[in-house]
């Protein structure tokens, strides 16, 4: 049975055929991961020592960096003991994984193809979750899928998510056509590691796509709790539709203070606001990147493009943290 040595001194072992990251897991370690299917990168790490094979492609890592000896632990399996290099998570403690009982408490259409779907704790839960997160819903017949979450706290026993539109998805078929109020369904969670670390002192920039502004929402919301000192030097949110309707939460009327920039990749002749892609507004916008935290949302596609432009113009790697949106082939 391998034995898996990480940077910050934890040790584990894994079992044959095992990801390195449910080895983890079962060992009560905890590794940033968003996707857990090898297709966003949030779950790299470095082979220090040691071998492993791919459990399935590992999209999302470039040839360089593969060469380089990077991995993903989510779709890589240890065939000899490692020895792994890994970034930190900001000395937070992470809210246990727990499965409970939910029910639906209000259904509410956003847009064409998003809805938001609020859930209903149990009364005695104490489910906690840090803003940023995600969870699985589970539905009749075992059917499960992850959404983030889009409130700051569960404070009220409620839950808020944002759920965009599959065509010929089972799990959209569901929440489009069949759910009700009062629906009784299951959530695992809370699940991954996209959150804020330490921003003190930097400049926050959010950039988000579609539905990927839900936890950029609850990562706001939060941020006037933080003490005064841990708040970073300033806030922009880039949030990217392709026309005015997909853009559709209103982020100004969240407290703080932070600059909101709409950005329209077909946009009509009556935008007078950002066009193109949001990372390239970014960029337009910013020269210099080195005292910049970015937090990305949304699809695989413009994650890799915005982590490949934004390290090439200087953007200290460690600075970027990202959560890919994922679609299961059945969503």
């Amino acid at each position: 049975m391998p034995l898996i040595k990480l940077s910050n001194g934890t040790r584990f072992n894994s079992e044959p055929g095992e990801s390195l990251l449910d080895a983890a897991y079962r060992a009560s370690v905890v590794m940033a991961y968003s996707c857990r299917t090898g297709r966003c990168s949030s779950c790299k790490c470095k082979v220090i020592e040691g071998e492993s094979t791919a459990l399935h492609e590992e999209l999302g890592l470039s040839e360089r960096e593969k060469a380089d000896g990077w991995i993903l632990s989510c779709v890589r399996s240890a065939t000899s003991d490692m020895r792994l290099e890994m970034g930190g998570l900001g000395g937070l403690t992470i809210p246990k994984v727990r499965t409970l009982p939910c029910r639906i408490h209000a259904l509410e259409k956003l847009a064409v193809g998003v809805i938001k779907v609020v859930l209903r704790l149990p009364p005695t839960s104490d489910f906690v979750f840090l803003p940023g997160q995600y969870i699985d819903v589970i539905a009749q017949g075992g059917i499960r899928r992850s959404y983030s979450l889009a409130n700051a706290s569960a404070a009220d026993k409620l839950l808020e998510l944002h759920i965009q539109e599959v065509p010929g998805g089972i799990m959209s078929e569901y929440w489009f056509c069949q759910a009700k109020v009062n629906d009784l369904l299951r959530l695992n969670g809370p699940l991954g590691t996209f959150f804020l670390r330490d921003v003190a002192e930097l400049d926050l920039v959010f950039i988000a796509t579609g539905t990927g502004v839900a936890p950029v929402k609850s990562m706001l919301e939060s941020i006037e709790s933080l003490p005064i000192e841990n708040r970073p030097r300033s806030i922009t949110v880039y949030w990217g539709g392709r026309k005015p309707a997909d853009l559709y939460c209103d982020i100004n009327s969240i407290s703080g203070t932070h600059r909101y920039v709409p950005v329209l990749s077909r946009a009509g002749s009556d935008w007078s606001g950002a066009r193109g892609y949001v990372q390239q507004v970014l960029l337009a916008e910013t020269s210099d990147l080195s005292e910049t935290v970015v937090y990305a949302c949304g699809s695989s596609a413009m994650i890799q493009s915005s982590k490949d432009l934004l390290l090439t113009a200087g953007l200290p790697e460690q600075n970027f943290l990202s959560d890919a949106f994922v679609c299961s082939s059945s969503a």
